[in-house]
This record gives C-alpha cells, structure tokens and sequence, in this order.
C-alpha cells in the first residue's frame, strides 16, 4: 500500500477536485468472534451480503438499510485489534427514530447528544450537530448523527 506525500508547503494554493468517481463501499471491522458479531449487526436489521468460510477465513460482509457502504469482519482479514475503531458514523433523517429503532432491538445506546453550532454554519435544524453513540460486543464505537439538510456538495444521491 502506497500513499502520495502532500508536503508539508505552507502554501494556500487548493488542489483540484477530482473528477474521478470513487465511493467509499466497505470498512473493515476488527472483532473477536465472527459469529458474535454477524448476529449483533444482524440484531440491528442489517442486511447479510456475503458469508466466506474456509479454513484460513471467516468472512462477513454486512450492509446498513440503504446504505451505499458495507461493513467487513472476519478472521484472518486484518492485523487491526477487536474494538480499535471509534467514531464509525451513521448518518439518519430522524435521529430520534433510529435510536428508538435501536432501543427496541436491544441496543445500549446514548441519549441524542446535541451539539454547538459553529459561527457560520447555517443549516437548519439540528444536521450534523445530533449524535448519539452505541457500540458492538467488541467495543467498536458507532455514532448516530442526524442529517435532515447536507451541506452543499454532498447530496444524498450526488
């Protein structure tokens, strides 16, 4: 695995955006114990895409409700510890529902958090500022985060 060095320039020039498509499709997360895991994100109502057993792997690829990007876990798919990633975001119209959604599929979740807008953020409502938190058996931590207007640019089918 490569990556291009940016410098360190200090520079106020802006690079161009890209035209090339690329969509983030799949997140691997580190867990202990596969089977755990496939039920808990079964639990939530995510979709089963893919399971792959042989004896060197264990592979589940699993998909939120509607959601262009997948999940992945598994044994022997990476060197990353169990529970390692934090902040994994979920982005919701109606924060409220889905955390109820949750609640009622036993999920041990936050209340809905809801934070400061910075000076100059105009949405309206409370986009991007709610958040509520949950994690998996393993501890890998999840966010809620309600999003009723996008920012411009980012559109849910742009």
């Amino acid at each position: 695995m490569s990556s291009t060095d940016v410098g360190s320039s200090t520079s106020t020039e802006m690079p161009e955006v890209s035209t090339i498509d690329m969509g983030l499709e799949v997140v691997t997360v580190p867990v202990s114990d596969v089977d755990r895991a496939k039920r808990f994100y079964q639990s939530l109502g995510w979709r089963l895409d893919l399971e792959v057993v042989t004896d060197d792997v264990h592979q589940v690829q699993m998909t939120p409700p509607r959601s262009h990007c997948s999940i992945h876990f598994g044994r022997g798919i990476t060197a990353m510890e169990p529970g390692s990633l934090d902040r994994l975001m979920l982005a919701v119209k109606d924060i409220d529902a889905a955390r109820e959604d949750l609640v009622s599929r036993g999920v041990d979740i936050s209340a809905v958090e809801e934070q400061p807008k910075p000076p100059g953020f105009d949405l309206p409502g409370r986009s991007y500022f709610a958040y509520a938190s949950f994690s998996d058996p393993d501890g890998n931590g999840w966010l809620l985060q309600e999003v009723t207007t996008r920012i411009p640019g980012r559109g849910w089918e742009d």
